[in-house]
């Protein structure tokens, strides 16, 4: 069930920062001129394990009805007709005026839950505006500063109070059956010659892709269509990836970027090392371009019949992946060989496997039983003498994983705490091999003294 909120008031009060901010991206046109917004503009907006519809509307302004500002308006009503929530924003530092009055009016008119907002709270200057507010009959305004990000875990609050209940066992099965229908896509990684044609030519049983000893056949990326067992797979091959200081010729950087795109456009990427020359400098950093994709990833030790079996290899191969990379610590590390077939099964059941992690979501109520337990063994260091405070924390998304904790100074946690929050996570909640996403979100008290 799609919920959608519509952020309405008058023109300058800053909804378009507002919804920039919800969306994550610069979508709509800012600008201290007034007016700059005139149709309705829709996202997907998030916040905390929230996710819903949001939409940008014209400022509300009294004029002709048959004027632009009134045809504006009225693709403000139609917004607010839609909506299952209005965000009424004010200037807090302006105060309410005779304008916010007049359309205060008009959205109670549309009998809709109506949460107010006092932005650019921020400082003593917002304080008096945001008392004024009350007058407006919404209830408690929620200060906010939408370009400074503060206020936001408050309003995570009235948004999660008027939000549509999560889905519940069912719904979240009949969504997975609906992803589990569509082709999973798959991209095969590597340096040059590591294998990657022949693997998926082994795989779908016929010489599909061309392949030979010399290096770099592959220019395009290839997608080819496959079944293992009951799952739908659109595997991409891709051409081997070099330094980008090496790659000179112009067709070879175009494979590379190409290459690049499969990378962003699949979901789990199998990325393919020689064994007998594992970990090159290459390796790695393709791996680091796979996480920083938020990709999930497994990693295929190919020529695995060239390895000399001394000792346990592939147990020193896992550890040595963990310590090199441990952006994706835990990542399945599969022996294989594309000549032979050997481990091509274990492989995709691997890849089937670290889907499921990197689609999992975590309620916020075992989050923050987490992190209750979390800062009770090792809480978060003082700064200047003031303690950092993290109050709670959610799962805004997953695909990858993405968790977000609210509270004070959170800007000010060290890089090595944030490493230990992130570490803590992938091992309480069961996430090898994918990349881990930690926002933190600070919200000050704008009614609080400031010194």
């Amino acid at each position: 069930m799609t919920f959608t909120v519509a952020i309405v008031g008058r023109p300058n009060v800053g909804k378009s920062t507002l919804f920039n901010r919800l969306v994550g991206k610069k979508l709509a046109l800012v600008d201290d001129q007034p007016g700059v917004t005139r149709d309705r503009r829709e996202g997907e907006g998030h916040l905390g394990d929230l996710d819903f519809r949001i939409i940008d509307t014209a400022g509300l302004e009294e004029a002709a009805a048959d004027s632009l500002t009134g045809r504006m308006q009225r693709q403000t009503e139609a917004a607010v007709r839609d909506a299952d929530l209005v965000l009424f924003m004010m200037d807090a530092r302006t105060g309410v005026t005779p304008t916010d009055r007049h359309f205060a009016e008009l959205v109670r008119r549309a009998d809709k839950p109506v949460v107010l907002i006092a932005n650019k709270s921020e400082g003593r200057g917002g304080l008096a505006g945001a008392y004024e507010a009350y007058d407006l009959g919404f209830g408690d305004p929620v200060p906010l500063s939408a370009e400074h990000g503060d206020g936001f875990s408050e309003l995570f609050e009235q948004l999660a109070a008027f939000a549509p209940a999560p889905l519940d066992d069912t719904e979240e099965a009949d969504d997975a059956a609906a992803r589990k229908a569509q082709p999973l896509r798959i991209a095969v990684v590597g340096r040059p010659n590591a294998g990657k044609s022949t693997l998926i030519n082994r795989l779908v049983g016929e010489d599909r892709l061309l392949t030979g000893p010399e290096a770099g056949i592959t220019r395009d990326s290839i997608s080819i269509d496959w079944q293992f067992g009951e799952r739908a797979l659109k595997i991409f091959d891709t051409a081997g990836l070099r330094k980008r200081a090496n790659v000179q010729d112009k067709l070879e950087k175009l494979a590379n970027a190409d290459g690049l795109r499969a990378v962003r456009f699949a979901e789990i990427v199998v990325l393919m090392l020689d064994a007998t020359i594992p970990f090159e400098k290459q390796d790695l950093a393709i791996a680091d371009l796979i996480e920083r994709e938020g990709r999930a990833v497994v990693i295929a030790l190919n020529k695995w019949d060239l390895v000399e079996q001394n000792g346990n290899p592939l147990k020193i191969m896992r550890e040595e992946a963990d310590r090199l990379l441990p952006q994706l610590k835990g990542a399945p590390v599969i022996a294989v060989s594309a000549e032979t077939g050997q481990g091509l099964e274990r492989l995709m059941h691997a890849v089937l496997q670290v889907e499921e992690v990197w689609n999992r979501r975590v309620s916020t109520g075992q989050l923050n039983r987490w992190l209750e337990g979390v800062l009770a063994n090792h809480p978060p260091p003082a700064v200047s003498g003031r303690r950092i405070k993290i109050r709670y924390a959610t799962q805004p998304k997953a695909r990858p994983p993405h968790f977000a904790l609210f509270g004070n100074q959170l800007n000010q946690l060290p890089a090595s705490y944030t490493r230990y929050l992130v570490n803590n996570i992938r091992e309480s909640f069961d996430l090898p091999g994918v990349p881990i996403r930690l926002s933190l979100r600070t919200s000050d008290n704008p009614y609080g003294r400031k010194r």
